[in-house]
């Protein structure tokens, strides 16, 4: 079987379901796992991706608003790779390649004998389903049924041990300007880690917020994890909060508790590996239960502010 996937989540889960061998071609965005970076990309930005996040969200918003889509397909790739499925989704519109030209590539160039799968997780348990969705078209369901059983295992081990523990207020930031909160299955993922989320719904869009709205929600722990964004990515932009009026009066400020997170592996993209986002935020949240060595992923931001100074006192 041939198979193109648009999305990283969806090339995530071919991976994760033995057919990583089966893949021929995938999104721009598609960093993992390794070896999958030197496949031919099918899409490409039709805006400058550089900037910061001010300057993306305009480009972003001034295409939607012509109504254009985000992405440009590579139809003539398309055509080269000959896929049998193609994987997409129709949940965001900044996420991938827009699912209606997706079936009109397909319509024009391949014709009606290639499968166009889309999923749109929005919560946990659409997650899953949409597990079980790609397993379907890529003949994996047997290996769907192990991987699902298994992270469905995990997640129920994380939240256990949390749940005779008092939970913290947890707000989770998934854009810094404008200040967006993050949505779908963030905040389950902060209830199975031992937390309560604050500043937006499961399920629902992520949404935009008032730093009005923050300052009286006074969380007890900020996690940053903007979307397609890495720690270092999130760092150099990390004043569009810090410098706001009231920054170091918030709770978590004060206390410590502002945590930045990989979210461009971890958290923006509804693959495998949220069971690892759960356990990241189970490390945040309960260090004492969770926390046995610092990771990589996530990042304490007073401490690393704190050895900033030091080094360049140095």
């Amino acid at each position: 079987m041939r198979i193109i996937s648009l999305l990283p989540s969806t090339t995530e889960i071919v991976a994760a379901l033995g057919k990583k061998d089966e893949l021929v071609g995938r999104s721009h965005e598609c960093n993992y796992p390794d070896g999958i970076d030197h496949l031919p990309s099918c899409t490409e930005p039709k805006f400058n991706p550089d900037g910061s996040s001010y300057e993306i969200d305009q480009r972003v918003k001034a295409l939607l608003q012509e109504g254009l889509s985000v992405y440009r397909l590579d139809e003539e790739q398309l055509k080269a790779l000959q896929p049998d499925v193609i994987l997409t989704q129709d949940h965001c519109e900044v996420c991938a390649a827009s699912f209606n030209e997706v079936k009109k590539a397909v319509q024009s160039t391949l014709g009606a004998n290639v499968e166009v799968v889309s999923v749109s997780p929005t919560d946990l348990s659409s997650w899953v389903q949409s597990i079980r969705t790609i397993a379907q078209a890529i003949d994996a369901e047997g290996a769907a049924n192990e991987l699902t059983g298994r992270m469905k295992s995990e997640m129920q081990e994380i939240q256990q041990r949390t749940i005779e523990l008092t939970p913290p207020k947890v707000l989770s930031i998934e854009w810094m300007e404008p200040l967006m909160t993050a949505g779908n299955w963030i905040p389950e993922l902060v209830q199975v880690a031992g937390g309560i989320p604050v500043g937006a719904e499961t399920g629902n869009h992520s949404p935009e917020i008032s730093w009005n709205t923050v300052q009286q929600l006074n969380p007890d722990i900020i996690t940053i994890i903007p979307c397609g964004y890495s720690i270092d990515e999130t760092l150099s932009e990390i004043s569009a909060l810090t410098s706001r009026n009231g920054w170091g009066q918030l709770r978590a400020v004060k206390n410590k508790q502002v945590f930045i997170a990989d979210g461009d592996h971890y958290f923006n993209r509804p693959g495998p590996r949220l069971v690892d986002s759960a356990r990241i935020l189970a490390q945040i949240i309960h260090p004492s239960l969770f926390r046995e060595e610092e990771h990589p992923e996530w990042i304490n931001l007073a401490k690393h502010q704190f050895r900033q100074t030091i080094s360049s006192l140095g």
